[in-house]
């Protein structure tokens, strides 16, 4: 019984598709010569002359025609089906070809040399700076990168973040003496007057909730009166005390020389100085960073701000004219210009070019060159034949029909040299 087997799947691509259309017509060009050269052999055949010198170009561009179909074929299968020694090469020998391939590619074209020559001439970073001055392929970029980092943002999930926060920072926060850097840091903070900022600030909102809230304070205050003062006279004295409250926080916001700003900034230095030198301070310091890494609201801490920083990120990535986007597109503007106007930055970057492509070719030159002989042994011989006749077999053709011309002028030639010799 035999297998029934369904319609055949034409898995060509259209440029398969054309190849095969212009190797056909080409076949029927090298035929119809062969066939035009034996019906010209036949018709003078016994003839003198002329005549005689076309058949004897005739006979001639048919054996130059035939060797030259022999020739061809044999490269690819047995002609007429017989199977002549050295004939169906390719097939026979496709993983010899196939490892010849992949050495003349890699001795020819992946050398650092050539490499270095082919990139220096192409001047990659002139083009890259002319395609980019074009605002349309710079919003291409731009839309690219938002499309890119959109993905990556949305692969980042809660649990990789409480992994990151639990397994990577907490253990290196922990190894990392805290102390040290605190004072470090409010050291230049107060050399610098950073902290004024902060204090101007702060005290800015403490005078206006006092001021907004003068009931709140008197009952603060009258909890501390003595039980036995007359109500009036402690809402007198409260009274009285938030006015003074009032006036002392202005008048600290109002004078940069005040004796509390330099009280405080006293207190800061020698905090500042203990945290670096002074071990009890820094004992205490390292025993609040350890109590403040195990409080459980250090991940969750950890994983909110990640996921606000990420909506923040991803919508105004989605956005067209969000704040990112035109950051983006004017860093891609800005360089692009700079490209064009410095010769040095573009000479830099060819160089770390051909670098990184030396780098890739040297690591992994030989894997790549190696997919021409994998893809190559995984053809059987067959299919290896009719691929490589795909795209080199229409070319091929042109020998058979010049050995037919050729052929026929060297017969000519040939009965020329015969008539005359005799």
């Amino acid at each position: 019984m035999s297998a029934t087997t369904g319609p055949q799947v034409d898995t060509d691509s259209a440029a398969d598709r054309e190849r095969r259309r212009a190797l056909r017509r080409m076949r029927t060009v090298a035929v119809s010569l062969l066939a035009l050269a034996a019906v010209v052999y036949v018709a003078t055949l016994g003839h003198d002359g002329v005549l005689g010198f076309v058949n004897a170009g005739a006979e001639a561009s048919m054996v130059g025609a035939i060797a030259d179909w022999f020739a061809v074929t044999a490269l690819f299968r047995h002609p007429l089906g017989l199977p002549i020694p050295h004939t169906a090469l390719i097939p026979r020998r496709k993983d010899d070809l196939g490892r010849g391939l992949q050495d003349f590619v890699g001795e020819n074209f992946l050398q650092e040399q050539i490499i270095r020559e082919r990139l220096g001439a192409a001047g990659v970073s002139a083009r890259l700076g002319t395609w980019l001055a074009e605002e349309s392929n710079a919003r291409r970029v731009v839309d690219e990168i938002a499309v890119v980092a959109r993905i990556a943002l949305g692969k980042v999930r809660d649990e990789h973040v409480e992994a990151l926060v639990t397994d990577a920072l907490v253990p290196r926060f922990r190894e990392e003496p805290i102390a040290p850097l605190l004072g470090g840091l409010l050291s230049e903070a107060v050399r610098d007057d950073v902290h004024h900022g902060l204090v101007d600030l702060a005290l800015e909102e403490l005078q206006g909730w006092l001021e907004a809230n003068p009931r709140t304070v008197q009952d603060v205050l009258g909890e501390r009166a003595p039980w036995w003062a007359p109500d009036s006279l402690n809402e007198r004295v409260t009274a009285r005390a938030h006015v003074e409250i009032v006036k002392w926080v202005g008048d600290i916001r109002s004078d940069p020389e005040h004796r509390a700003r330099i009280a405080l900034d006293s207190l800061l230095e020698r905090l500042a100085g203990d945290l670096l030198t002074d071990p009890a301070t820094q004992d205490r310091a390292e025993r609040l960073k350890d109590r403040l890494l195990d409080h459980p609201a250090v991940v969750t801490t950890g994983i909110s701000l990640w996921q606000a920083l990420q909506r923040a990120l991803s919508t105004s990535l989605a956005d067209p004219e969000g704040a990112v986007r035109r950051r983006l597109l004017a860093e891609v503007t800005a360089f692009s210009a700079r490209l064009a106007a410095d010769a040095d930055l573009r000479a830099r970057l060819d160089r770390r070019a051909a670098d990184a492509a030396v780098f890739v070719v040297e690591r992994y030159g030989s894997d790549l060159t190696a997919v021409i002989t994998h893809t190559i042994e995984r053809w059987d011989g067959k299919e290896a034949a009719d691929r490589i006749e795909l795209h080199v077999g229409r070319d091929l053709q042109f020998i058979r029909i010049n050995g037919t011309i050729v052929g026929g002028l060297v017969g000519v030639l040939i009965h020329t040299v015969s008539v005359v010799i005799h």
